[in-house]
């Protein structure tokens, strides 16, 4: 059931729509789980969703440093070496990401009627690669998409960077940036639109813990929930998916 975090005082004039990737597009989060409890469980710890909290959505390096230290394993392995660890495991399940409840719903409503819609997300590209391999058409409907190795990316979120990078790429004359939506699961890239000065639809995992989801201007359990004429946007012809 879809509901507002808090309600939103005026109704915005959304023009543009900008997309996280993991978690929110593509259903690769729990790849990322799935492979830290196991290397946790190498050092007799357990993995859990404060802490999953905390990385989602970061940089690699900085998620990596978090990991480490917080599960207190840093003397035994580095962030580095965690990094090498865990990309052996993903990559072997990257290229089976399936799309999350919505999507192809969505992007197809928002592309049929025009609306300008990109992807910024931590992913960097060789892993981008093969997180969309089976997705090629869905991804191929964006006007761009913005990565975590980007150039223009100096800091990872919940730092504005990817966001504004995808903003500035729309190629028009600046975008008002209160006028994009930014779909996010995670604190941290809620965070990073809000830094950025735009409005942002949160679909957390439902294992997220409330507090997290208190800065996201609507908070949803899935994207066939979304009604875009909350927002000003066209609206979905039928009800059905």
């Amino acid at each position: 059931m879809a509901n507002l975090s808090h309600e939103i005082s005026t109704k915005p004039n959304i023009t543009h729509v900008i997309f996280d990737m993991d978690g929110l597009l593509l259903d690769t989060e729990k790849f990322y789980t799935e492979v830290q409890e196991v290397i946790l469980a190498g050092y007799g710890k357990t993995f859990d969703w404060s802490l999953k909290a905390k990385m989602m959505g970061m940089k690699a390096i900085e998620a990596a440093k978090v990991f480490v230290q917080e599960t207190g394993i840093s003397d035994s392995l580095t962030a580095e070496q965690f990094l090498v660890k865990r990309e052996g495991m993903l990559l072997n399940l990257f290229p089976t990401s399936e799309l999350m409840p919505g999507v192809s719903r969505l992007i197809n409503h928002l592309k049929e009627h025009g609306v300008p819609i990109a992807v910024a997300t931590g992913s960097h590209k060789r892993h981008f690669e093969l997180k969309t391999q089976k997705h090629g058409e869905i991804f191929s409907k964006m006007h761009h998409i913005v990565m975590g190795d980007d150039p223009e990316v100096k800091q990872g979120k919940p730092a504005p960077d990817v966001f504004l990078a995808a903003a500035r790429r729309f190629g028009e004359s600046p975008v008002d940036l209160t006028q994009i939506l930014v779909f996010e699961d995670a604190p941290s890239g809620v965070a990073a639109a809000k830094n950025a000065g735009m409005y942002v639809v949160m679909v957390p995992d439902p294992r997220l813990d409330g507090s997290y989801q208190a800065a996201a201007d609507q908070v949803l359990s899935s994207l066939l929930d979304f009604n875009p004429s909350d927002w000003g946007l066209p609206s979905f012809k039928d009800a059905t998916n």
